[in-house]
């Protein structure tokens, strides 16, 4: 019988219902009204719904409370002038389903009909199950859930508490059904459980369980070194996955828990699904065991700490997960960076603004790192031209998602530069306005305001010359709180006085506050009547200043800085982690650099001195337990004086002991940044 024949037999109807049955993608048949006519499987399985249950319903159920309004007056637009409009157009997507949840998706309608308001059809495509979005989505949530982690880490008065919020943060994180926080006793034979989430029965928090050898956790602890198994069980290594995980199956993936070189505990994870863990979430769980290996030793040495002490222990702890946590960093922004310029993504207007969104994931974090390290006291001020109101337009819109809500906050903002430390400024005003969050308990305004000043107050107490240079920026924060009563006023900025009670506040917040401001000389002053709310003003030196030439160019793009490196430069790079030297060797590749990476310092010596013709020395500072990288660049000098030497490193300049004039960059660096560095240490030499 001919295909002809067989087609003659068949009903089109028939024929249409099959296609708009089976088809892939989710498809709705929607009246001029709005209203869902059918609905295909598809449809059925990506919103959530029972077969049949969304004939009849309005379309609108399946848009987002927050974007309704605008989806009505874009399908009555829509039924004035009908036309077909693909996917992949150039517009963020989302979908809600029926329990409440959002997926992103794409949509292409297409209409039925020559009517002025046809039946349409609407093709839904959820884009999540893209694979280059799910890496970009996963790797973007890992950064994210790391940043979110470590702002606890920085506001956290109760060690106890921390870690007890930690294996939860990794549970959600990782998606797994297990997660421990194990602590080595002191007798070396037990193990504490001092933290968990998922299905650990019958054990408990607290409980103490034997050190075994033959478990996962055990081999960690006794080793050192992570372990990752595919399919516990389908392995003859290990007879336990740890006292407390439970099952013996699915994948298992163990870090060690370190404290100045000696393993304290193992933090593990386990997922009754196999082939769970890769390097990503490796990653990420070691960055996770940096940040508590800290606290657990905070916490048992808080009794033995006078306050100050404590302080210098939270400095302890944003140096030694800084590194760890950059090098994470960059090398989720120069993957991406790399990805973003995958002919595929670029083409693809939703992979765009995921990696964008991925991108912006790894900037808080590098945000957050930097916030650590200013806490802590650890960074020289570094002072630069800052454009005040773009820095207090950034700033406002961070504490719009990170306050209570019911603090309004208002922002009025000249367009003024001042003289000083971004990073140190936006710190002082966050300190400022947590300050401000405080005395608001039951919410209230907040405003922050800019303005150029010629002189300071004539009560300010600063001290210094009030008609001197080009004037003052006034950046002033002013809340509607309870306000201060004129004894504490008076004492605000003396170091460790503090209203709140014990276990809340450190009394530093103001008084660094206070040193930052005369550092950069300037002044700071406070305006307060008790019940009428607090302005607290710091005064900054203005400065006449234009934006920087880079900033017109594209963050994590290379157009300008290109120029700067004659093509073929020969690089000696050093770098002890290997993903990140990986990220390295693609970024200097990129720029026609010949490229030899090596992962200690005492490799890279010895190709020094075999006379290997370089023109640049780049080497992060810490290198493991080897030789530092700032050795390194004195004895390559002493072989070698005109070769130009550029570190880079995820601890800030001041703990580089002693600071060497070299230049320096910090991780983590884009590849346009790379570049400039790079040009600006061949230009020392000459």
């Amino acid at each position: 019988m001919s295909t002809d024949s067989v087609i003659a037999g068949v009903d089109d109807r028939d024929v249409f219902r099959s296609i708009f049955a089976a088809y892939p993608d989710a498809l709705l048949l929607v009246d001029p009204g709005g209203t869902i006519i059918l609905a295909n499987p598809a449809a059925d399985e990506l919103l959530g719904y029972p077969p049949g249950a969304m004939k009849g319903l309005p379309v609108d159920e399946l848009v987002p409370d927050a974007i309704r309004p605008n989806h009505a007056a874009f399908r009555s637009a829509y039924n004035t002038q009908p036309r077909p409009r693909p996917m992949g157009l150039n517009m963020n997507l989302v979908a809600k389903r029926r329990d409440g949840s959002e997926v992103m998706v794409e949509i292409a309608l297409s209409p039925l009909g020559g009517a002025s308001a046809p039946l349409v059809v609407a093709a839904i495509r959820g884009v999540g199950a893209y694979p280059r979005v799910k890496q970009a989505l996963k790797r973007a949530h890992l950064a994210d859930s790391l940043a979110q982690f470590g702002r606890l880490a920085v506001d956290a008065r109760d060690p106890h508490l921390l870690i007890g919020q930690a294996a939860p943060a990794v549970l959600d994180a990782l998606r797994v059904d297990t997660a421990l926080i194990l602590v080595l006793e002191a007798n070396g034979v037990e193990l504490r459980i001092a933290g968990g989430a998922g299905l650990f029965a019958p054990n408990r928090i607290g409980d103490r369980v034997p050190n075994d050898a033959g478990s996962v956790c055990g081999h960690v602890i006794a080793r050192g070194e992570p372990v990752l198994i595919d399919d516990f069980a389908h392995q003859s290594r290990f007879e336990l996955l740890a006292p407390g995980h439970g099952a013996k199956s699915g994948c298992v993936l163990a870090v060690p828990l370190s404290d100045r070189g000696r393993t304290i505990g193992a933090l593990s994870v386990r997922s009754e699904a196999t082939g769970q863990f890769g390097e990503d979430e490796l990653r990420f769980l070691e960055s996770m065991s940096s940040l508590l290996a800290t606290v657990l030793q905070r916490a048992q040495s808080e009794d033995a700490l006078s306050h100050a002490q404590r302080l210098e222990s939270i400095g302890q702890l944003t140096g030694g997960v800084a590194h760890d946590f950059n090098n994470l960093l960059t090398v989720i922004s120069g993957n991406l960076q790399v990805l973003e310029e995958v002919p595929a993504c670029a083409d693809d207007p939703m992979a765009r603004q995921l990696i964008a969104s991925a991108f912006r994931a790894t900037s808080r974090g590098a945000e957050l790192t930097g916030k650590l390290l200013a806490f802590s006291r650890r960074q020289m001020l570094q002072p630069t031209p800052v454009d005040t109101g773009a820095l207090l337009r950034s700033l406002t819109e961070l504490l719009r998602r990170t306050l209570d809500q019911r603090i309004g906050i208002a922002l009025d903002a000249d367009a003024s530069w001042c003289m000083a430390d971004a990073g140190q400024l936006e710190s002082a005003l966050l300190n400022i306005a947590i300050n401000a969050r405080d005395a608001m308990p039951a919410g209230g305004a907040l405003t922050f305001a800019c303005r150029a000043i010629d002189r300071l107050p004539d009560d300010d107490g600063s001290g210094l010359d009030a008609t001197d240079g080009a004037g003052y920026v006034a950046i002033s924060i002013t809340d509607s709180g309870c306000g201060m009563p004129d004894s504490v006023k008076e004492r605000a900025f003396e170091p460790f006085f503090t209203t709140k009670e014990p276990g809340r506040g450190t009394g530093l917040g103001l008084s660094t506050v206070y040193g930052f401001a005369k550092q950069s000389k300037g002044a700071v002053n406070i305006a307060s009547v008790q019940g009428q709310g607090t302005t607290v003003t710091l005064f900054l030196p203005r400065v006449e200043a234009e934006a920087p030439a880079e900033a017109a160019n594209d963050a994590h793009g290379d157009s300008a800085s290109s120029a700067l490196l004659r093509p073929g430069l020969r690089v000696l790079a050093v770098e002890d982690d290997a993903e990140v030297r990986t990220v390295l060797q693609t970024h200097l590749a990129a720029m026609d650099c010949h490229v030899v990476a090596v992962a200690t310092a005492e490799q890279a010596l010895d190709i020094v001195a075999s006379d290997t013709p370089f023109d640049l020395l780049f080497t992060d500072v810490a290198l493991g337990t080897g030789m530092r990288g700032t050795e390194l660049a004195e004895k390559t000098r002493q072989l070698r004086p005109t070769l130009a030497v550029l570190l880079t490193s995820g601890f800030s300049r001041e703990l580089l002991d002693p600071s060497p004039a070299w230049e320096l960059l910090r991780k983590p660096y884009t590849r346009a940044e790379l570049m400039r560095a790079a040009a600006r240490a061949l230009a020392s030499v000459q």
